[in-house]
């Protein structure tokens, strides 16, 4: 299995991003997907989910601003970042799992892409 995110970059604050994630090796359709972020000395987070069945969950700090999406035909999936904040910087990370979120486990991750927001 292999994720691989693009997309990430600098950006002033205000201004939006997309984040796309291309997995191979896998049954896309069948498996949760996230987006996670980490920052320095901090534990990573999640950012946003969305289930297999395309049921979506957000981080308090994402609601609103952020939105998940997933082409399982093209077996992609996508963050599109909206009013992005300075405190939005970090390494963003696409994951997948089977029935990651009922687990709380997912199973397969991408190195990640570097989002910085600056003021």
């Amino acid at each position: 299995v292999q994720l691989v995110e693009s997309g990430g970059g600098s950006v002033q604050a205000g201004g939006s991003l997309r984040l796309s994630c291309a997995a191979s090796g896998i049954i896309l359709r069948l498996n949760d997907m996230g987006w996670f972020r980490q920052t320095p000395g901090k534990e990573r987070e999640l950012v946003a989910g969305i289930s297999a069945a395309g049921t979506t969950w957000y981080a308090d700090s994402a609601k609103g601003r952020f939105t998940i999406s997933r082409d399982n035909a093209k077996s992609t999936q996508s963050l599109q970042m909206n009013s992005l904040r300075p405190e939005d910087t970090a390494m963003y990370y696409c994951a997948l799992g089977l029935g990651a979120r009922t687990r709380g486990k997912f199973d397969y991750w991408g190195q990640g892409t570097q989002v910085t927001v600056s003021s």
